[in-house]
């Protein structure tokens, strides 16, 4: 299986990018200054995990990926951190001031100086491989770097590296309780970039993994460490396949090719379940039905939608530890019976399965208890169309008034790139209304047939 590339941009792709890659490490029984335990390395070079790690001539497992940020607060927590050895000083890329909350000045100004560099280093990982497999982008769409930087980084990646599978992890931010009085500006210019250069996107929402920690890990006030903690478990299932030799594995072209059906539709929410406490863990036993049907609860969605009001276009599960297929197919079966999951009239087969029985790992100290089997599940359903329509409706009222337009303006952008946006995610929303109302047209065609 080829290799893949990690491009951490902004704080937030920082943070969940050094949780991800710590529980990587512990999942692969990798240290933190890169060696690997000796009794692990059963197979040599070309174990699985060489997806994601290049091994060296002194035995030393570096991590393929960057971290991009215009300021160096965040990426000198990472230098300094507990993994510093890990990763080499060349991939860690920070400028000198931020992008001040504003997509202009990460994507125009400040951005347009700092690319270069980022596309050369890059480049130095790709040529490191022998078949590139893609991309996976991690960013917030909230702030001014990982919105600006992160649209400009991934228009320069479908320049250059045009058929390369590019996913996106992206954190959209709450419009209930905003960080920034602009988020829904920069929010909406990067949907407008994610739906041109990316083949799909993972949609996590702040406020929805903020609800699931405090509601099922009985945390009265989450951190950022506890919220990322809980992501990097998402990121680790949906990469499980790629980095372990297992039954039913998948590579990124699988995964975007199974869930999305027209390029434009291509915004998933993940959901992951079980989420328990340390405490509670010697409490519960869970089957894989019941894992499945909570998986797919609306309180386990990481988007603050209503799966059940909308419907299932594809649906892909990703399985891993102590599962066995007849009892996911059983699991599915139930779950389809179900009226208030529907799936489209015209989706003959709705869901894609993969088995891994690496067991998930957490890290020690955490919040979240360990388990002997969890479930993904990566929904394309008309119900995200709902996070959309919240962020419209923001971006409305600040336009309407040009508040705060002008700081766009001066750093190189034109209003006409704002309408152009808005314009764009209006038939975003479209589309997903299109979708939801077709009739099973097709399915009368069959019986007839």
């Amino acid at each position: 299986m080829g290799e893949v590339i990690s491009i951490h941009i902004g704080q937030a792709g920082i943070q969940v990018g050094n949780a991800s890659w710590e529980l990587y490490c512990l999942e692969h029984d990798i240290q933190p200054d890169g060696q690997m335990l000796s009794e692990s390395r059963i197979g040599g070079v070309n174990d699985a995990f060489t997806t994601f790690f290049s091994d060296t001539d002194a035995g030393k497992l570096v991590p393929r990926c960057v971290f991009l940020d215009l300021e160096p607060t965040v990426i000198d927590d990472v230098r300094t951190g507990t993994y510093r050895q890990l990763f080499q000083p060349e991939q860690f890329i920070s400028g000198m001031e931020g992008a001040a909350s504003n997509f202009a000045r990460g994507h125009y100004s400040i951005g347009k100086d700092f690319i270069d560099v980022c596309l050369d280093r890059i480049r130095r990982l790709a040529d490191n491989c022998t078949g590139l497999q893609g991309f996976l982008c991690f960013n917030s769409v909230g702030g001014g770097t990982g919105s600006g930087l992160g649209s400009l980084l991934l228009e320069s990646l479908s320049a250059d590296y045009g058929k390369k599978s590019k996913i996106g992890f992206t954190i959209y931010p709450s419009t209930q309780v905003p960080t920034t009085v602009v988020e829904p500006y920069n929010s909406v210019l990067s949907t407008h970039c994610l739906l041109e250069h990316t083949d799909a996107a993972v949609v996590i929402d702040n406020e929805a993994v903020y609800d699931i920690c405090r509601r099922s890990l009985d945390i009265e006030r989450p951190t950022y460490i506890s919220m990322n903690h809980l992501i990097s478990q998402v990121i680790s299932s949906l990469t499980a396949s790629m980095r372990f030799n297992g039954a039913l594995n998948a590579d990124l072209t699988d995964f975007s090719s199974n869930l999305v059906l027209i390029p434009r539709v291509h915004f998933i929410f993940p959901s992951y379940a079980p989420v328990i406490s340390a405490e509670k863990v010697y409490l519960e036993q869970l089957s894989v039905a019941e894992l499945t049907e909570l998986a797919f609860e609306p309180a386990s969605a990481m988007v603050k939608c209503d799966p059940r009001q909308g419907k299932y276009l594809k649906c892909c599960l990703m399985y891993r530890g102590d599962v066995v297929p007849k009892d996911v197919n059983a699991a599915l079966a139930t779950i389809k019976t179900k009226q208030l999951i529907r799936f489209m009239d015209w989706s003959h087969c709705g869901s894609k399965c993969g088995i891994n029985y690496q067991p998930p790992t957490v890290v020690p100290g955490g919040d979240l208890a360990r388990a002997q089997r969890a479930v993904c599940t990566f929904s394309n359903s008309t119900a995200i169309a709902e996070l959309f329509s919240r962020i419209a409706s923001k971006f409305d009222l600040l336009f309407a008034r040009r508040a705060f337009a002008h700081w766009y303006i001066t750093e190189g952008m034109e209003v006409e790139e704002l309408s152009a946006a808005r314009e764009d995610l209006a038939a975003l929303e479209m589309d997903y209304e299109e979708m939801g109302s077709e009739s099973s047209g097709e399915e009368n065609e069959g019986q007839e047939y």
